[in-house]
């Protein structure tokens, strides 16, 4: 077995800066683990997990109509947030062309997935593209990295507040600003994030997104602020609240790796996330808690990402992670010790000033 060298220590250990572990399994090797239908999208598969998605939501809409009672108003909202989120992963298959092989479709469906949610299909697509190729990456990282513990002592206190005890409600900024030390948009195609051969894709997604925009105006405005709040609004925020939460937890842990400079490799930024057991919400929302295997090889389908997971997990022995204690415990400790980390270091984790 060929061997690929990469840097280990202990969380917060005297070794910090050092990587001088060698990992015991190469990208080939667990690729050679996973059968090989598991990386084959089905199209009827994919279909029926997006058409059944949106009959739910169908559903759930006819339902707080006719019951149209503030008894069943919060459970509609937390009912159909989770459903316009499980609505996103679809899209997010979409993104990565795991959906089907043909891009024709995979765009389609990525469009009606994520523009009713009011997520630019392409513009998000290419950011999280970014994201796949330099996860656990300090520097070049798109989302949830963790900055610096002098770039923490210089924020200032709105930064800090939104950063720190509001970031379940981030993710609308992040399409208009990226995140910190960042800047772009999601709608402008003169972005830094885009190619300017990706142009008129950027253009497409942010015209369906002002659309959307325009579709809930024009139904606000014929039904009132009141129709806005019920069918849409409320959903949305436990949307955006679901979408957060579970991309903060897929890698922000204590004793998660990140790297800098020529430390840093795709395999070791890939198995620098973990997976995490959101019970009877995983079935939900597609499993996108198998986290590990997807980062590894993201276009593997996610109705397959359970079967290949279960593959890798021999071959990665102690280096995979899976978190099996609740969800509400893993939040509250990454988000209290888990704020900045040093500023110099080839291989550091998070830590806090509560530390």
């Amino acid at each position: 077995m060929q061997l690929n060298t990469v840097t280990f220590n202990h969380p917060h250990g005297s070794d910090q800066f050092e990587d001088k572990t060698i990992l015991p399994f190469t990208l080939q090797d667990l690729k050679a683990a996973i059968p090989a239908e598991c990386f084959q999208p089905d199209v009827k598969k994919s279909l029926f997990y997006f058409f059944r998605d949106i009959l739910i939501i169908g559903l759930l809409y006819a339902v707080a109509h006719y019951l149209d009672s503030w008894f069943f108003w919060p459970i509609f909202w937390l009912m159909q947030g989770t459903m316009f989120w499980a609505l996103f992963v679809v899209g997010h298959d979409c993104g990565h062309q795991s959906f089907s092989k043909h891009k024709w479709l995979n765009d389609l469906i990525g469009h009606l997935s994520h523009t009713p949610i009011l997520v630019p299909y392409h513009g998000w697509r290419i950011s999280h593209r970014t994201h796949h190729k330099n996860t656990g990456n300090i520097d070049n990282d798109e989302s949830w990295y963790p900055m610096t513990e002098s770039q923490y002592k210089e924020m200032q206190l709105p930064e800090k507040i939104v950063r720190f005890h509001l970031f379940l409600f981030a993710y609308p900024i992040y399409l208009f600003k990226r995140s910190p030390n960042k800047q772009g948009s999601h709608f402008s195609p003169n972005s830094s994030l885009f190619k300017p051969a990706e142009k008129w894709d950027i253009i497409t997604s942010t015209t369906l997104w002002i659309c959307m925009v325009g579709l809930l105006g024009f139904l606000t405005y014929q039904w009132g602020w009141m129709w806005l709040l019920k069918y849409y609004a409320a959903p949305y925020i436990v949307f955006v609240i679901w979408l957060d939460l579970v991309t903060f937890l897929h890698h922000t842990e204590p004793d998660i790796p990140w790297y800098r400079g020529d430390d840093w490799t795709f395999l070791k930024g890939a198995i620098s996330s973990i997976d995490r057991d959101y019970g009877l919400i995983n079935h939900i929302h597609h499993d996108i808690g198998t986290h590990v295997a997807h980062h590894i090889f993201l276009n593997i389908p996610h109705y397959n990402l359970l079967k290949a997971t279960e593959a890798i997990k021999p071959v990665m022995g102690e280096y995979f992670r899976k978190s099996e204690e609740p969800i509400w415990k893993s939040l509250w400790r990454s988000a209290i010790s888990c704020h900045f980390v040093p500023d110099t270091g080839s291989k550091v984790y998070y830590t806090s000033n509560n530390k």
